[in-house]
């Protein structure tokens, strides 16, 4: 129940702005959790999660990988089924380290440098995906 409960707040504060406890209680209790502040505290410590700024003046949550990759991705491009993903210097391994908790079931593995990254996808059709996926965090 926890992994499924901490699955379900990813995926909330990946598709909503969540700025406090409260508000995410609300989205849990609507998809079927009943949590209470105490459990859903202990969550967001387990889970690493942040407050960013949400780029209207307020804030939200947010996971450990797209803070990491909000602040210290430059570039990301695709070459077949790999992507290589540019990092700030010093970065690529905490970046990395973050992707790699998302165990992503179209990733073989992830190789990470000093300021660069490459990812290697089961198919070329992953690589564009995640590319995609990648290329749109950085607009945000």
């Amino acid at each position: 129940m926890k992994n499924g409960r901490q699955r379900k707040i990813l995926e909330i504060i990946r598709k909503y702005n969540v700025e406090t406890q409260e508000d995410l209680i609300g989205r849990l209790k609507e998809a079927g959790y009943s949590v209470t502040q105490a459990t859903v505290s202990r969550d967001i410590r387990a889970l690493r999660l942040a407050k960013i700024t949400d780029g209207a003046g307020g804030y939200k949550y947010a996971d450990r990988f797209l803070t990491l990759f909000s602040e210290n991705v430059a570039s990301v491009a695709r070459g077949q089924n790999i992507v290589c993903v540019k990092c700030l210097t010093g970065m690529a391994q905490a970046v990395c380290a973050a992707f790699d908790r998302l165990s992503r079931e179209n990733i073989i593995g992830t190789l990470a440098g000093e300021d660069t990254i490459f990812v290697l996808c089961r198919t070329e059709r992953d690589a564009e995906t995640l590319t995609e996926e990648m290329q749109k965090l950085l607009m945000r």
